[in-house]
């Protein structure tokens, strides 16, 4: 099997990923977010959808077995191996105003969405078009009685992974995630590789 490509901390990349490959996902060090984007490669304005997903798959537990849908009610991809079960779909990308609402004591960064913004401005993604991500691995609780969120630290140890496969040609948006919440408050490198057909 191939090596992983790393992903800095706070950093974020955008490639092709064909119909019937695979991408695996890996926390290597444990405890880290992987905002994850997808975009039909032969147009971009269909995209991933949060909405769209909860609706057909009918749950917010997403796993083996779920797809991801598009705005267009098509699937995009299909988790087809999960170490953690655990994964968000309902916050998106932290930017520089979530540093400033949530951490108005600490640096200020371009969060995931900066980093989304510059990985797919060569595939003609703009900021306006950045949805909600799938946030690989961050571990969202929803309180049943108030619906209050609070997000914890993510439950994957070191080597945990996930695999998706591919279902239509698309672009694909990852990052380290930035947000001192979503990472127990430790910033750490997130990897990946793309398994072909």
């Amino acid at each position: 099997m191939t090596e992983p490509i790393v992903i800095p901390p706070r950093h974020g990349t955008a490639f092709i990923l064909h119909a019937g490959e695979t991408l695996e996902v890996i926390d290597p060090l444990g405890e880290q977010v992987s905002d994850m984007l997808a975009f039909s490669r032969a147009d971009v304005r269909e995209l991933i959808s949060n909405g769209r997903t909860f609706d057909y798959e009918e749950t917010i537990s997403l796993t083996v077995g779920n797809r991801l849908w598009s705005n267009r009610s098509r699937p995009m991809l299909e988790i087809v191996a999960d170490s953690v079960g655990r994964h968000d779909f309902l916050l998106t990308p932290c930017s520089e105003a979530t540093f400033r609402h949530f951490y108005p004591a600490k640096p200020v960064y371009r969060g995931c969405m900066g980093n989304l913004v510059s990985a797919l401005q060569s595939y003609d993604v703009t900021e306006d078009a950045i949805p909600t991500a799938f946030n690989i691995f961050m571990n969202v609780v929803v309180d049943g009685q108030t619906g209050r969120l609070q997000v914890l630290p993510p439950t994957s140890k070191p080597g945990d992974s996930i695999r998706f496969r591919a279902l239509m040609d698309l672009v694909i948006g990852l990052t380290a995630c930035s947000a001192y919440a979503s990472n127990g408050g430790s910033f750490k490198p997130i990897h990946y590789r793309v398994v072909p057909e």
